[in-house]
């Protein structure tokens, strides 16, 4: 394979055999083109018997490529194409090939390619994606036992500070108000001062995930501690550390409906694409039953 020798990976073999190729890919002549491609194919690359043509490179660019990525993405492309043309010669040397069984897997896979990118448009068509809480409390009660925790979740607020800070003991006096100016002046203090923190709001966060980074994070009994301890501070060498604790649930316990509403949101959203795309399929063959499109011949 002399080809495979020859130097065409420099820039001038690219702009003399690849760059055609690029303008025309981007040209408005592109259905003139593959008609006449039966005429004239200009060869891009050989490896033994096989060749890659020219005109099977449209469509890997478009008009807003610059020449450089065009350029770029031809070769790697034409790179690629030998690298599989080669194995697959080593390959039909070494080993027997059903054909027979290849194509019909290509095809299997080419109408799976097809129906998959139809299905696609059809679901963004159809789908309603408003889910109400209604919807999701619904499908929350309806499956409890899939909402079983597996770590431990708390609902509160958690605040790191360097130990230089200022004002450190007004912190849990903050973290224990619920006045507004309270709340506003501690968000204030961890936006000027905190290199982490969580404040109040009405989502649920996993505990480790709170205490990452932090001395919390080497609590050897967490359940003890979230039962018995609502309000903690420590420190290390550079930062001290506050957590206030309003709620919590445990592992293996049934996860509180704000926990995963998103997630049952999703799962119905998905159930919705399911279902349509299985009313497809229906509706396509039973149209083409009514239009008998098909039949199938007995032996």
């Amino acid at each position: 394979m002399r080809f495979l020798n020859k130097k065409v990976n420099t820039w001038r073999w690219v702009a003399g055999m690849l760059f055609p190729v690029l303008l025309l890919s981007q040209s408005c002549d592109f259905i003139r083109m593959k008609k006449e491609k039966s005429e004239s194919r200009k060869p891009v690359a050989r490896v033994n018997n096989t060749y890659l043509y020219q005109d099977e490179l449209i469509g890997l660019t478009n008009s807003k490529t610059s020449k450089e990525d065009s350029v770029s993405r031809m070769m790697a492309y034409v790179d690629s194409w030998i690298r599989k043309q080669v194995l697959i010669n080593e390959a039909m040397k070494n080993i027997d090939i059903n054909e027979a069984e290849v194509e019909r897997k290509v095809l299997e896979y080419r109408y799976s390619l097809i129906g998959y990118e139809y299905q696609n448009f059809y679901i963004k068509k159809h789908l309603n994606d408003s889910v109400s809480s209604e919807d999701i409390e619904e499908y929350y009660k309806a499956h409890l036992d899939n909402f079983i925790l597996k770590q431990n979740i708390v609902r509160g607020a958690f605040i790191k500070v360097p130990k230089e800070a200022p004002r450190t003991k007004n912190i849990k006096e903050l973290m224990s108000s619920r006045k507004e100016k309270d709340i506003e002046e501690l968000r204030s203090y961890c936006l000027s001062f905190s290199s982490a923190y969580h404040l109040y709001d009405s989502s649920w966060i996993e505990f480790d995930k709170l205490a990452v980074n932090s001395p919390l994070a080497e609590i050897p009994n967490k359940i003890q501690f979230l039962k018995s301890t609502p309000y903690y501070e420590t420190g290390d060498n550079q930062s001290l550390y506050f957590l206030k604790i309003d709620e919590y649930k445990i592992s293996d316990n049934v996860s509180p409906l704000e926990f995963v509403k998103e997630d049952i949101k999703n799962i119905i959203l998905n159930k919705r694409k399911v279902e349509l795309a299985q009313k497809l399929e229906q509706e396509v063959y039973e149209n083409a039953v009514t239009k008998k499109d098909f039949e199938i011949y007995s032996n």
